[in-house]
């Protein structure tokens, strides 16, 4: 197996300079609609948006008050940030007087029937997505589901696949080699993405209202009744007040390959859990309550910092498409939204993600077991609770280490990668983030998660005062640079085509729901004792 310094040499040698000059990246980000005066959205999802079943770039993700802007995949990082820019513009020159929350934890929250489920219109595919949310409420509570993210779809070009294969003298065929590949990755990921948390997590403080009745171990902010914190916390999002599961404590998922995430998914698809079987489908009326009684509804509610990705055919299962032609591309799902950027996110964030990625698509990456498994969960969980505590110490590989001193090697081996990265071109701006970022691995105070906390500290005000304000600033922001008329006219014709569509698909729909159900979890019946299909 090729080490990490061969496979930068492969991508070094004369003419590969190129290689990596296609990698994709996409973002997926996540926004709370609310008032002016920073209460959730009681609104409808604003028409002049279009659809959010079939809108490219808009739509919606639990509730219809929490917005989901979808940028393509594109292979420069300063297209990406404009597309994501241009979105919001557009969408704050549709939402009348709303704003949109900057902050990953959600604003001063009632109960839970006052968070309305997102809405996806009267045709089969609408009604499931629903149903799922529904589900999803009856599960965990809505409250859970109000929290925001940034999700950062990322891949590299067959170009560079075919040049590692070579390098590694890969006898079968492109597509095996890459989804083997890219699983590879992702337990290189989950050994190292306590880094990530560390760096970017900008999610150290709530409302209270956010764990009222609910156990939790944080404690009242420099005397402030309406906040809660851990002193040395970083992503609260990211630990047991956050997409956390005691159901899904017991699904252990195994990364090794393609075969056993599979199988471990469709077990979870297809066994009924005894608390959701109390649930209910439906209620006495016919309402229903969730999709099924499974331990998962579909692969979405699976609660996974990584995911390995396949694009989907209209109605195709996502387990099925990636056992039918491998994975695509992998999407990284622990990042906080950066309340200090308009748009959620910044260059210097990406190029960073950009070199850790390669970094674990490079490194070796031997299979893992079930101590690894859980050692990773544990990481996670100190580091969400006491990461910017100087002394805090990690397992790695069965021994204490403390975070800062595995933080210094990792980033030796990510500066080799940032300079394969920077030498295709003219600044080298992979190199340039991850020396500035180096400053937060120094100084815990330089983190989003203590300038928080630091903001509030020296201002006197609440998380929710703090972070209302933050999103008054980036309104103003983006209403002082509208879109030029020709990207607005563009961003209105897009969304009366996805209204024309999803009008399209309610009158196409000839299947009554039920089967349409039982025709989509039908496709769990496959056989896994064959290859992925190559395309």
């Amino acid at each position: 197996m090729p080490t990490l310094t061969q496979r930068l040499s492969a991508l070094s040698k004369p003419g590969h300079e190129s290689l990596l000059s296609g990698i994709k990246r996409g973002i997926e980000k996540e926004s709370l609609r609310v008032s002016p005066e920073g209460e959730l959205s009681q609104r409808p999802h604003p028409k002049a948006l279009g659809s959010t079943l079939t809108h490219p770039s808009i739509t919606t993700d639990f509730s219809e008050a929490l917005l989901e802007f979808i940028t393509p995949p594109l292979t420069s990082v300063p297209d990406v940030l404009t597309t994501l820019e241009n979105i919001h513009r557009f969408t704050y020159q549709n939402i009348g007087d709303e704003l949109l929350w900057v902050n990953s934890m959600p604003c001063v929250l009632g109960d839970d029937r006052d968070i309305p489920l997102a809405d996806y219109g009267a045709s089969n595919i609408g009604r499931m997505k629903k149903i799922y949310r529904e589900g999803l409420g009856n599960r965990y509570g809505r409250l859970m589901q109000t929290i925001a993210g940034i999700h950062y779809n990322w891949s590299v070009p067959d170009d560079c696949w075919h040049a590692l294969k070579e390098s590694a003298s890969y006898a079968g065929a492109l597509q095996d080699y890459k989804t083997e590949q890219y699983f590879g990755l992702i337990r290189n990921f989950r050994r190292h993405f306590w880094i990530l948390l560390y760096l970017f997590g900008g999610a150290p403080a709530v409302c209270r209202s956010f764990v009222r009745n609910r156990q939790h171990q944080l404690q009242p902010f420099n005397g402030d009744a309406h906040s809660l914190h851990t002193p040395f916390a970083t992503s609260l999002r990211m630990g047991d007040l956050g997409y956390q599961s005691k159901a899904q404590d017991s699904l252990v998922v195994c990364y090794n390959d393609l075969s056993n995430y599979i199988e471990n998914l469709r077990k979870a698809l297809t066994t009924p859990y005894p608390d959701y079987q109390k649930i209910g489908i439906q209620d006495k009326s016919g309402h229903y309550r969730q999709l099924n009684t499974h331990l998962l509804q579909i692969e979405n509610e699976f609660y996974s910092t990584i995911r390995p990705k396949r694009v989907t055919h209209s109605g195709e299962a996502p387990a099925v498409a990636l056992w039918q032609r491998g994975v695509e591309y992998v999407e990284i799902r622990c990042i906080d939204l950066n309340p200090y950027s308009p748009v959620g996110i910044d260059a210097e964030q990406i190029y960073f993600l950009d070199v850790f990625l390669l970094h674990c698509l490079l490194s070796d990456s031997p299979t893992t077991d079930d101590n690894e498994y859980h050692q990773v969960l544990e990481n996670q969980r100190k580091v969400v609770y006491k990461g910017r505590d100087p002394g805090l110490k990690l397992e790695r590989n069965g021994q204490e280490i403390t975070l800062r001193k595995w933080a210094g090697s990792l980033y030796q081996e990510l500066e080799d990668v940032a300079g394969i990265l920077d030498s295709r071109l003219p600044k080298a701006v992979h190199s340039a983030a991850l020396k500035k970022l180096k400053t937060r691995l120094d100084d815990p105070e330089h983190t989003p998660a203590a300038q928080l906390l630091n903001e509030m500290a020296s201002s006197g005000k609440t998380y929710f005062q703090t972070a209302l304000g933050h999103a008054r600033q980036h309104r103003e922001y983006f209403l002082s640079n509208p879109l030029d008329p020709s990207q607005a006219q563009s961003f209105s014709e897009a969304a009366e085509q996805s209204l024309a569509k999803q009008a399209a698909i309610e009158t196409s729909d000839v299947t009554n729901f039920g089967q349409y159900l039982a025709d989509f979890y039908s496709q769990y019946d496959f056989p896994l004792n064959k290859a992925a299909e190559n395309p």
